[in-house]
């Protein structure tokens, strides 16, 4: 019992001292430190925490449909294009950083799987006019799903990585969901 104990006490000291102080202006973005995860001097690992805010219905919808799904029983082959309010907090009147847009596509038969083409813009601090291009299987109803980062613009020049999706609301029947975006970004 002990011995857990101080493994849980070791993994709690390297996860706070992973981190280096954030910037105080973006307080969703930190910068790991280097020597601990053995980096090339010309590299940055980023991580950014946002929350994504998607609608589908409503007065002023982020997500329209532009292909039904081929059966009424799922979503497969169904395409929808998003601008969703990226923030820095999960609920929807938080500072918006950025915006995703891009593609949803289903792409699985017998479950909510979705294809996931977007590219996070964003539009304040020092990331403001930078991006990052997330492409990656998006099984909704899994609780962590992952996705690859696949390039980047501005600050994220050559960004390569992963980011992990989970849900923290939905609702089918009005159509919003809310999901937490934990972004790991290596960079120049």
């Amino acid at each position: 019992m002990s011995m857990l104990i101080l493994i849980l006490a070791v993994q709690i000291l390297l996860l706070t001292t992973f981190a280096s102080a954030g910037d105080p202006e973006d307080g969703f973005a930190r910068t790991m430190n280097k020597k601990l995860i053995d980096l090339p001097d010309h590299e940055t690992l980023t991580h950014l925490r946002l929350y994504w805010h998607d609608s589908t219905r409503g007065q002023n919808p982020s997500t329209v449909r532009i292909q039904q799904p081929v059966s009424n029983s799922s979503l497969f082959g169904s395409i929808s294009m998003m601008d969703d309010a990226l923030t820095t907090d999960v609920m929807k009147n938080s500072t918006v950083v950025g915006q995703a847009q891009g593609i949803y596509a289903g792409a699985a038969q017998g479950e909510i799987g979705l294809l996931m083409v977007m590219n996070f813009a964003f539009k304040t601090g020092k990331y403001n006019g930078s991006t990052i291009t997330i492409l990656g299987r998006n099984v909704v109803m899994e609780k962590a799903r992952e996705m690859s980062v696949v390039g980047g613009s501005g600050m994220f020049g050559f960004a390569r990585g992963y980011v992990e999706a989970r849900t923290k609301f939905l609702d089918l029947k009005s159509g919003v969901a809310i999901v937490e975006y934990n972004c790991y970004v290596l960079h120049y």
